[in-house]
């Protein structure tokens, strides 16, 4: 007979048909009662014993993290905590658990730190709080591609091995077949990359948005969702060296046209998480009130994590230029008394993510857009504008993380690209491609750049970007 997953037994009505339920102990209580998770709920399945009519040996091996196959019927439940449960008529042990080996583990039933579930990130999936996560990060990845799917975009794989810098930071991951020791040097002392697998240098990409222009600007919109790469030694709550990137360009879309889609997406997913993720998010929102009990109250969210997301599906985001910004910013109260670890001096400083939390969540208290940033802080592709010192780029601003969405309507104008790349330094020869595209049929585009992770985490509430993703890359760690 084919077993049953819990999600839906819970939801079913008692019968006297029988099922079979296939899953992990979570804890066996009074030699009596079984909960049994299979990870397709955050809700258990109360599983009866009558222990009298199993042997001892069997019932012994039903310990916290074995696997079980469970046979009987669905009846209505005699205890608190559930509508029903199943009345045993059958156990197998399908896998083992040492009781011993399981004290050692985060299996054991007790609480553990952040940091211990992170050191035993093979078995973190198996707590509440990590299939709670993961769920959600499954649905909101469906509905990334579903909201893209829906209005006619085209989805396009960017190449994870490039010899391109989108970003033109320079710290990328090097991919290289020649020896570690002893490489092959040139004439003039330097690694011959020539003699490298793809004969020339290469590396991890940061973005998939140079190739994903290409490609708008022959199925007018795509969007890449793949992993993207940066070497930058952030040991932050933020960062990671390896992460995910949601990528939409569309041909003939301005820069308001490109907030508009951000806005409107970022919204789509949100509400696809509140509605698909009901039990996982009430969990979650219940776990994130408890961790915040003990802050002080000025570092508590002003509204539980449901609220704040229902927030943000049901308001319009505050758009306001990077001068103005600048202007809110250098006469606020942490700057004027120096509260602030960079102060803000004059116009086109960088904003770090204190100055972008505090217009999120202090001045205007809702998400913002910031638009038409100095150029000389921005990436070489952003269009000029008109006044020849800012360049049409936007960032979203969440409150909680800071930025979540960075992106621009490009330079469409081949003189003034070219003029913006031999001022930066970057390489007329490998970006031909690139400019190639400003000579065959050029228009206004547009684009922008999400950060899954970033997003995973606005969505479930969790402190640290490693927490949102199976098996975190970070500076001194590629375990697992």
């Amino acid at each position: 007979m084919q077993h049953t997953e819990i999600a839906k037994i819970i939801r079913m009505e008692p019968s006297p048909v029988e099922i079979v339920v296939k899953g992990w102990v979570r804890s066996f209580r009074s030699n009596r009662f079984i909960s049994l998770n299979d990870g397709s709920t955050i809700k258990n399945l109360q599983c009866v014993v009558d222990f009298e009519n199993f042997e001892e040996e069997l019932l012994r091996n039903i310990t916290t993290g074995a696997a079980l196959k469970v046979t009987g019927v669905l009846v209505e439940s005699q205890g608190q905590g559930q509508d029903v449960e199943v009345q045993v008529s059958e156990v197998e042990v399908l896998g083992k658990a040492d009781p011993e080996e399981v004290k050692r583990t985060i299996l054991s039933p007790k609480r553990h730190t952040m940091e211990k579930l992170r050191e035993q990130a093979h078995l973190r999936i198996r707590t509440n709080t990590f299939s709670a996560v993961m769920r959600t990060r499954s649905k909101l990845a469906f509905a990334v591609h579903e909201f893209f799917q829906k209005n006619n975009f085209f989805y396009m794989n960017s190449p994870i091995i490039t010899g391109s810098d989108a970003e033109g930071a320079g710290e990328m991951f090097r991919v290289t077949s020649l020896p570690p020791v002893n490489p092959p040097l040139n004439e003039n002392g330097e690694i011959d990359y020539k003699e490298d697998f793809f004969g020339k240098e290469t590396n991890l990409t940061v973005s998939g948005q140079l190739e994903g222009e290409t490609y708008a600007m022959g199925l007018g919109k795509i969007y890449t969702f793949g992993p993207a790469f940066r070497a930058e030694n952030s040991n932050t709550s933020r960062h990671l060296a390896e992460f995910w990137m949601i990528e939409p360009e569309m041909a003939f879309y301005d820069l308001d046209m490109n907030m508009d889609l951000a806005e409107e997406f970022i919204q789509y997913v949100i509400k696809y998480a509140l509605e698909h993720c009901a039990d996982d998010l009430e969990f979650l929102e219940t776990r994130l009130l408890n961790e915040e009990k003990n802050k002080p109250q000025a570092e508590r969210s002003e509204r539980p994590l449901r609220e704040r997301l229902s927030f943000i599906t049901e308001n319009n985001f505050k758009r306001v230029t990077y001068t103005e910004a600048i202007d809110i910013l250098k006469r606020s109260k942490p700057n004027q008394k120096k509260k602030f670890k960079y102060l803000i001096e004059e116009w086109g400083t960088d904003l770090q993510s204190e100055h972008e939390r505090y217009l999120v969540e202090k001045h205007f208290k809702c998400p913002v857009i910031l638009f038409d940033y100095p150029a000389t802080i921005k990436a070489f592709y952003m269009r000029l504008n008109d006044d020849g010192k800012t360049v049409r780029a936007m960032d979203v601003l969440f409150p909680g993380i800071g930025e979540i969405v960075g992106g621009s309507q490009r330079e469409e104008r081949y003189d003034v690209l070219l003029d913006k790349m031999r001022a930066m330094d970057i390489s007329e020869e490998e970006l031909y491609w690139y400019l190639d595209l400003r000579k065959f049929g050029t228009c206004v585009h547009s684009g922008f750049g999400l950060g899954f992770e970033r997003l995973v985490q606005f969505v479930t509430g969790m402190g640290n970007i490693r927490d949102v993703i199976p098996y975190p890359r970070t500076p001194g760690n590629a375990d697992f």
